[in-house]
């Protein structure tokens, strides 16, 4: 099994050569922009044993996510998840496709994703916590002290309280 990184025009190449491309970020970022030649099967997916898909014809697959950190940290079991097809990571991910000018569809009326709703919302939460803190009760610092608990728990346990509220919001549902 060989794994290689490929920058945006060499999988523009491959893809014309009949490489498959794979997104494996999570439906809700797939959903607000993507590289249209791509199919989807996100890290979870794959984590809780997806294997089949749309790909699996194909002797050449090409991985992305947004910036290829998730890509670079998961090389063994994506590849493993294709086998015995010959790996690519797009160096750069989805922003490297877009800084060279590549074509993506987006659908900015989709929510962000939810790990960027959590990101504002937490830090909107700390910051009023601080504010309020100073200036009108010290007690208020409890908000931002109950918030970074919060997100320490959601780190070590996985589990984002936060994130499913948010999933749970109009806004999100599709």
């Amino acid at each position: 099994m060989t794994i290689q990184h490929i920058s945006p025009a060499d999988a523009k190449t491959r893809l014309a050569q009949g490489a498959a491309l794979i997104d494996i970020r999570e439906p809700d970022e797939y959903a607000r922009e993507n590289i249209p030649e791509a199919h989807l099967l996100s890290l979870s997916a794959i984590e809780n044993g997806d294997r089949l898909g749309p790909f699996e014809a194909y002797d050449t697959v090409i991985f992305y996510c947004q910036s290829g950190n998730r890509t670079a940290q998961n090389e063994q079991k994506l590849a493993a998840a294709v086998a015995p097809a010959k790996v690519f990571f797009l160096e750069g991910g989805l922003n490297g496709w877009k800084k060279l000018g590549q074509g993506i569809v987006a659908d900015k009326s989709q929510p962000l994703p939810i790990m960027r709703q959590v990101q504002i919302v937490a830090g909107t939460l700390i910051l009023i916590g601080v504010v309020l803190g100073y200036s009108v009760d010290q007690a208020f610092f409890l908000l931002s002290g109950f918030v970074g608990a919060g997100l320490i728990f959601a780190g070590i346990s996985g589990f984002c309280g936060m994130a499913r509220l948010l999933g749970a919001m109009p806004w999100n549902r599709r």
